[in-house]
């Protein structure tokens, strides 16, 4: 888990995959956040309790910095499984942000910029089926709900993203979301679809990034290995050229291990040959030294029933 979680860090902390995100998932493809007014915000926030300083980490923090919109935070929160605890995880998170802004700029004169936490959910085998809100995660008596505030976690379900946001995307992430949700769809992956655009064509900027999240993901590591080799012979870096590597490596493998094969039944069908003849060469001499009819000759050598109606076959017995 801890792999995957690096792996998704990496890939959308880039500022123009964590923009593409913010822009489809939260404005509906509308190209609000530029990548150039992204700055990297530290994912690390200190608190104090019992005594101790603890510490709380993001996957992924963005400062949006806009002349004429507030400065905002964005976090980027990954999980593949659904967490029961994400809304209380998250109020922590943003309660921290905010407390970091009081840090940073004094108290007293402290001006603060609202934080959004985006939660991206990649499981495709099954909906998010933990609590959405605060108020799912714990019962609230009904005479307390009114000074027990509420939180809702803004989630997104990749698998199930729709084709017309699935083609909003530019960046890179449009082959992770397609991928997951031709996993749902399929629970298979032959290539990017005719929604994101023409594969042929596009090549992947952050190359390594995309296609070691596949491997993480799937648990298959033929996606990062291919993509190393056609990376190496300076290969078109798309999808397509990736997936046309695994495909031949696969076929590659099972020509020699239907050579193989064919050897080791070779092999065995020439020891049971030799086994056979061996077999007759003997009964044919006990029967001659000894006078003994077949039955008795192979009964003697201790050969199987099963054994000795094939060997009569061949004595024409």
């Amino acid at each position: 888990m801890a792999e995957k979680d690096m792996t998704e860090k990496t890939l959308e902390a880039y500022n123009d995959v964590f923009a593409d995100i913010i822009n489809v998932l939260l404005f509906h493809g509308e190209r609000l956040v530029k990548e150039a007014d992204l700055e990297d915000e530290t994912p690390r926030s200190m608190y104090k309790a019992d005594g101790r300083l603890h510490e709380e980490e993001r996957d992924v923090a963005k400062r949006w910095k806009d002349c004429n919109v507030r400065i905002a935070l964005f976090g980027i929160e990954n999980q593949t499984h659904p967490e029961p605890n994400m809304p209380v995880r998250v109020i922590g998170y943003d309660g921290a942000a905010y407390r970091g802004q009081l840090l940073r700029d004094g108290e007293k004169s402290a001006k603060c910029y609202p934080v959004v936490t985006v939660v991206l959910y990649f499981g495709y085998d099954k909906h998010w089926n933990q609590p959405l809100t605060l108020y799912d995660c714990f019962h609230v008596p009904e005479e307390l709900r009114s000074y027990v505030n509420d939180y809702r976690i803004n989630l997104f379900e990749i698998a199930w993203l729709s084709d017309e946001q699935l083609s909003m995307f530019q960046s890179d992430f449009k082959y992770v979301a397609d991928y997951c949700v031709q996993l749902r769809k399929k629970n298979d992956y032959s290539g990017p679809s005719e929604t994101v655009a023409a594969p042929n064509k596009d090549t992947i900027n952050h190359y390594d990034e995309v296609f070691k999240l596949f491997t993480v993901m799937t648990g298959d590591t033929r996606f990062e290995e291919a993509a190393g080799e056609v990376r190496e012979e300076g290969g078109p870096r798309t999808v397509c050229e990736v997936l046309d590597r695994i495909e031949a490596r696969g076929e590659a493998r099972g020509e020699a291990r239907g050579r193989a094969i064919g050897e080791a039944r070779g092999e065995a069908r020439g020891e049971a040959r030799g086994r056979e003849n061996t077999l007759l060469v003997s009964v044919k001499n006990l029967m001659r030294s000894t006078k003994w009819t077949a039955e008795q000759a192979m009964d003697a050598m201790g050969i199987s029933a099963a054994e000795q109606k094939e060997l009569k076959a061949k004595l024409n017995l």
